[in-house]
């Protein structure tokens, strides 16, 4: 992770201007709650969103961004009409998405876009050698390499915003983030809250509902990133991130349920030291983290009180139960475009299971069936993986319909 030798040219060079990718989900609101905390530091360039039209355009009454960008031009055209009496510029598709990352008054990208759909522009912020705050893992889960070479050739600054991830950046010498042996790192210990179902039996697992699955036990999360949960898949994604971010293999990197999410990471040295970052689970937390680093800012987050808290404990996550886990780590050890097809196939198999076309235990029968079909491909190229990315979502939509 690269360093920005110089900040980007804005209007009032004591502000840094932010542009939000994915404004109107969790992280997106998170971001802006923060950033009105410190009007003396950052100022909102530009807000983008899917296609939640009334609520960007509050959004925008209240920020006063310089761009806004929807989705589709639909939706482009319903914002432009409720802005009409304001300065917002308003952009729609993957174009516009870019311009708002990569333009010269940014300084710094919150790339929150959910899935896929978020390469593209956060790609377009690093080669435009922003401050990336990321907290869109699939995005580095897809295109690994290709994507941190893109970070050192453009001389960008990637900073990782999953609570998780964070918590290692804080945990390791910063001079040491892509190094860890140098840094004498023995692992990386990432936690893991365990999801709703943590208890729940193999059999009662088949008849999970879309609104049990989205009903996190710690965290306020959007729909897809709450099945992940449930499913372990997002741990598994995160453990393919941790692996790029911190120049790593997956048998470094041990899981940890922790079901309290409090520790939110820990790093393990060979002295026997383990380093480990602590705080309540509000995203705040990582996401002033990312935005003033290297200082410390008021995220509106409150003390830890940890003697209300009393315990911790740790359970090792069950394969079983949640094959998502070890079909993540499978992917990243076979290389190339696997990632991609893991990626593809599960947010196939998650909008299925949230629309009741697919069981909850059959998201990994998708997931690895495709892996089995499509895995294998060189990817050489960001050409190579957005095409393995639609063959991926192909094959794994013909599954869905078999299965239903």
């Amino acid at each position: 992770m690269q360093t920005v030798s110089a900040e980007a040219g804005t209007a009032d060079s004591s502000l840094r201007q932010v542009t939000i990718l994915g404004a109107t989900g969790s992280i997106g609101l998170s971001t802006l709650d923060v950033i009105e905390r410190h009007p003396e530091r950052f100022r909102v360039f530009a807000l983008t969103a899917a296609c939640r039209v009334e609520e960007m355009a509050a959004l925008c009454r209240r920020f006063r961004p310089r761009m806004a960008v929807m989705a589709s031009t639909e939706a482009a055209d319903r914002l432009r009409d409720l802005l009409s009496n304001t300065s917002t510029e308003v952009l729609s598709g993957e174009e516009g998405l870019c311009l708002a990352a990569s333009h010269a008054e940014v300084h710094t990208v919150m790339a929150a876009i959910v899935g896929a759909a978020g390469l593209v522009p956060t790609l377009a912020a690093v080669r435009a050698g922003k401050r990336v705050l990321l907290a869109n893992k699939e995005a580095l889960v897809m295109s690994g390499a290709l994507f941190m070479q893109a970070v050192v050739d453009a001389g960008a600054e990637l900073l990782p915003i999953d609570s998780e991830h964070n918590a290692i950046f804080q945990c390791l010498p910063a001079e040491h983030l892509r190094d860890p042996a140098k840094a004498g790192v023995r692992r990386i210990l990432l936690t893991a809250s365990g999801g709703p179902f943590r208890q729940t039996s193999a059999a009662d697992l088949h008849s999970v509902t879309p609104e049990q699955a989205c009903a996190h036990p710690n965290w306020t999360m959007g729909r897809k990133i709450s099945v992940d949960s449930a499913t372990l898949m997002n741990k598994g994604l995160e453990l393919i991130e941790a692996c790029w971010l911190f120049n790593t293999s997956p048998d470094k990197v041990e899981v940890h349920v922790h079901p309290e999410s409090i520790i939110h990471s820990m790093v393990e040295y060979v002295d026997g030291s383990v380093l480990a970052q602590l705080g309540s689970p509000d995203m705040r937390t990582p996401i002033a983290n990312g935005l003033a680093w290297p200082e410390r800012i008021d995220a509106g987050v409150g003390s830890l009180d940890l003697f209300a808290l009393q315990k911790f404990h740790f359970e090792r996550p069950d394969f079983d139960r949640f094959p998502c886990l070890n079909l993540a780590a499978e992917a990243f050890k076979m290389g190339g475009s696997a990632p991609a097809v893991l990626n593809a196939a599960n947010e196939v198999a998650v909008a299925a299971f949230l629309e009741g076309r697919l069981r909850f235990t059959d998201i990994p029968v998708v997931i690895e069936g495709t892996l089995a079909a499509l895995a294998g491909v060189d990817a050489d190229s960001f050409e190579v993986i957005f095409e393995q990315d639609r063959l991926a979502r192909h094959h794994a939509e013909g599954l869905v319909r078999n299965r239903c």
